[in-house]
């Protein structure tokens, strides 16, 4: 039986051997080259810290030593070794989740999968352990080297030095990569440990004197190792980088070496006082198409060829990102003012390619979404128009400064948010449900929503024109779906995509909900009511024709991807009720929920955002409201009758 397939809980490993130790963490990666070359997901991550996270919980006893991973998608291994093997549903609906998850196992702490968060919880947990006498639990906080650019990690760093009494390890799990390679002073300074001549030469000098004296001379070498990588530390200045925070560093240690960690890790859990604990590792350590994939070494995939690592083709269009990427390079050419900035997202927003047309014209600020925002307000008052590209989960942690650096200074920076509305298998903190709550009452802030490849394009071009104000492009994860043009377009940019003869349902879809909006408008206009279906294309403010165009129907329903309390249809609601228009508005949008992993098409049936669900609840307003078409038929049109419509509407709902 393969050793893996053993270990049922963490004190399994406690009887391995150094052998089988070794054999364990080859089984572990040949498991997750398998399952997630065929379900997708965070591979690169995870086939870095195997030994790692076997001396971890060798060292320390989960779930009683509180273990925070940062960012969370390197939780795989940890899910292995407590109990969790079964990865056939790995980020799919009733399957493991792709980051810790409290309800899957007492083992999970943080869910939150927003980097640099971790030091701040081990900073609180550790603080409640000492407080209420749990002195002998220890918090041991793995965090990455990217997450170091992020200010919050150093805020906790600041706080944790407060108070040495407690019992905190800090694993700086450093392979030179967020997503990609990691940018900055940071980057420059720990790539410097990691190369180090005077560090390599005498580690490795070191170890070979011990090793001729045989296996005494390797166990005194082993025993003295830590005391040397202090020694080291001060070779290579590295605990200049800490000293003045108060912290006992502990490093390099080779992240791949089970036994070196083991030392390393009891040493800190040990001292009675927080400690770094500095981790060499390499990201897709094992995986060769992973090690040679220099962008991003495989750290988020779909299927893959598990021997290759090439992708499975999947037919289809191109992306949404793909299509910002390119015109927003077409748009470079013609206007130099244009500069993008990314939050160590340059592959995944589609800045990487106006970086390979001009990379003078991209900025990289690492983990610091906050620290982008403003930085692009002030490119922009020197006369620059920033393009900030970000998925829209992460824009939640910059609102602060959207609102009083960019708004309030009328700065003219375009916001891009990708992945937003439901995303789908990585969860509810990676679904971009909020923005559209969130920035919408910004003042002055202009919010679009292209509904298709073209539409995105043509409002691309319309946002960086504006230089007084923030402008947003919204749109969601995956495929762009066909284009659907217009039957018209109002004197203020409103496409009505349908009209009906009678005016009954006036249909408000916002973005990529054009489609789905059509398709639940042949299904109403079936049942003899007319519909008519308007994309505002810019959603705020409100455009006045759609105010006047509801003025004019017997309900209105919004369909947004984002949370309905606040949304769009909230805002649409205000504006009508300001106008004098009492037409009846029902809100259609995501609840105010957590919405669990699943597939983007799973999600929306189970919140009612399918189509014949609304065509359904429509069909069932008109009547119960007694709203019905009689009124509003044409003349010469035949008018239904109350039992047709009741039969028809019986009739949808079994459809």
């Amino acid at each position: 039986m393969a050793i893996l397939e053993q270990i049922t809980g963490p004190r399994d490993l406690d009887r391995l051997s150094k052998a089988e130790l070794t054999e364990l963490a080859a089984e572990i990666r040949a498991f997750l080259i398998r399952e997630v070359a065929r379900t997708g997901g965070h591979l690169g991550p995870n086939l870095g810290v195997v030994e790692l996270t076997v001396a971890m919980h060798r060292v320390f006893h989960s779930p009683r030593d509180a273990f925070v991973f940062d960012t969370g998608h390197q939780s795989y291994v940890h899910k292995l070794l407590t109990g969790r093997q079964d990865f056939s549903r790995l980020r799919q609906k009733g399957g493991l989740a792709g980051y810790p998850q409290r309800a899957e196992s007492e083992h999970d702490i943080v869910e939150s999968s927003h980097a640099s968060s971790s030091l701040s919880w081990a900073d609180g947990i550790s603080r409640a352990f000492d407080i209420t006498g749990q002195r002998d639990r220890a918090v041991v906080a793995v965090v990455g080297d990217g997450a170091l650019t992020g200010g919050m990690t150093w805020e906790a760093l600041n706080n944790i030095s407060d108070d040495n009494r407690r019992r905190l390890v800090i694993v700086v799990n450093d392979n030179g990569r967020s997503y990609a390679p990691t940018i900055g002073g940071m980057a420059r300074f720990l790539n410097g440990v990691r190369t180090q001549r005077s560090y390599r030469t005498l580690r490795g000098s070191s170890e070979r004197a011990f090793s001729r004296l045989g296996h005494p001379g390797r166990a005194i070498y082993r025993g003295v190792r830590g005391a040397t990588h202090g020694f080291l530390s001060r070779f290579v200045n590295n605990e200049a980088l800490y000293s003045n925070l108060d912290i006992k560093y502990l490093g390099p240690i080779d992240g791949h070496d089970v036994a070196a960690l083991e030392e390393a890790l009891t040493q800190a859990r040990d001292y009675g006082s927080p400690v770094i604990v500095h981790v060499i590792t390499q990201k897709g350590q094992g995986f060769d198409p992973a090690i040679n994939d220099e962008a991003d070494r495989f750290h988020a995939v779909g299927q893959i060829d598990p021997e290759t690592g090439e992708a499975i083709a999947s037919a289809g269009r191109p992306s949404w990102t793909s299509v910002f990427a390119d015109e927003l390079v077409a748009i470079a050419r013609e206007d130099e003012r244009i500069v993008g900035i990314t939050a160590a997202m340059l592959r995944p927003t589609g800045l990487d390619r106006l970086a390979a047309y001009d990379a003078t014209r991209v900025l990289d600020v690492g983990i610091a979404e906050q620290h982008a925002v403003t930085t692009a307000a002030g490119l922009a008052f020197g006369g620059l128009h920033p393009v900030v590209a970000i998925y829209a989960t992460f824009m939640n942690r910059a609102f602060d400064q959207v609102l009083m650096d960019v708004a309030l200074h009328r700065a003219g920076v375009t916001f891009v948010l990708d992945r937003a509305g439901v995303t789908g298998p990585d969860g509810p903190s990676h679904h971009g449900m909020w923005d559209l709550a969130l920035l919408q009452f910004v003042p002055g802030i202009r919010l679009a929503a292209p509904r298709d490849a073209a539409r995105l394009e043509e409002q691309l071009r319309e946002a960086v024109a504006v230089d007084d104000a923030p402008t947003v492009i919204r749109y969601p994860k995956g495929s762009v779906p066909d284009r659907l043009d217009a039957v018209r377009r109002t004197e203020d940019g409103v496409d009505v995509l349908l009209e009906a003869p009678h005016r009954d349902v006036l249909i408000i879809a916002i973005g990529s909900f054009a489609h789905l909006a059509m398709d639940v408008a042949q299904r109403v206009q079936a049942q003899g009511i007319g519909v008519t279906v308007v994309d505002p294309r810019w959603v705020v403010p409100v455009p006045a024709s759609v105010v006047e165009l509801a003025r004019a129907h017997r309900i209105v329903i919004t369909l947004e991807d984002g949370v309905r309390v606040g949304g769009i249809g909230t805002r649409v609601r205000q504006e009508l009720r300001a106008a004098g228009v009492d037409t009846a508005v029902d809100e259609l949008g995501l609840p105010d929920a957590f919405i669990d992993h699943a597939e983007r098409g799973e999600i929306l049936e189970d919140v009612g955002l399918s189509a014949q669900t609304i065509a359904r609840n429509i069909v069932q307003q008109v009547l119960g409201t007694g709203r019905l078409p009689i009124a509003r038929s044409l003349p010469g049109e035949r008018a239904l009758g109350l039992g047709e419509v009741q039969e028809r509407a019986h009739r949808l709902s079994n459809d």
